[in-house]
């Protein structure tokens, strides 16, 4: 009969578990990835279809002139996109941690994108004091008269006189055409601010356009 040997099992120590997790925990802070946001845009043109975004090749979504685009990035060098059918402008941006920037492509498209509906756009704005003047171009491709108005707005912000405090309001104005047959014609408008101190202001979009 053979002699069977009691096997005496040391206590396991977790002291090397306990470096483990903590190599670990170590590991996943330093590689979470820091985001900045993106706004991508095209506000001067009143244009009836969405156009398609696309960031570093992947489309992400879609925008227009009264919705433009809101992302949130991994920090670096990125290439931004927007396409009407066959035809696409491009921007370089940066993004970084705590920034806010902004890709618009108004002046891109104004150029290039043909308008096979009636349509209006911002050629050009200034600032003059309290007072913001834009230029609207009404565009009839039609083969008929028709009466075209617009609302443009302009968000704004600046500092109360009397209160001291950071406001934020918007300008809003009306304009108006007849536009004959296959026709354009541009208008200049005025939006005007509240009285304030450090005013800043956004890019003016055309809200609403109205034809009959």
């Amino acid at each position: 009969m053979t002699a069977t040997t009691a096997t005496t099992s040391a206590p396991v120590t977790n002291t090397s578990d306990t470096g483990l997790n903590i190599t670990i925990n170590a590991t996943t802070n330093i590689t979470s990835e820091l985001k900045g946001s993106l706004k991508v845009s095209i506000s001067g043109i009143s244009y009836p279809a969405n156009l398609s975004v696309l960031l570093d090749n992947e489309t992400v979504g879609t925008l227009n002139s009264t919705a433009p685009l809101y992302l949130t990035v991994s920090e670096g060098n990125h290439t931004v996109m927007v396409c009407e059918s066959s035809v696409c402008k491009q921007e370089n941006v940066t993004t970084r941690f705590g920034r806010y920037v902004t890709a618009d492509f108004s002046q891109q498209f104004q150029k290039d994108v043909e308008f096979p509906n009636p349509t209006a756009r911002i050629l050009e704005y200034y600032k003059n004091g309290n007072v913001i003047s834009v230029k609207v171009e009404f565009i009839n491709p039609s083969t008929k008269d028709l009466q075209m108005s617009v609302v443009v707005s302009c968000g704004y912000s600046y500092i109360n006189d009397r209160t001291l405090i950071k406001m934020r309001d918007y300008s809003i104005g009306m304009s108006g055409q007849n536009v004959k047959a296959g026709q354009r014609i541009a208008e200049w408008l005025n939006l005007y601010f509240a009285s304030g101190n450090i005013l800043s202001y956004d890019s003016p979009v055309i809200k609403d356009l109205e034809v009959k």
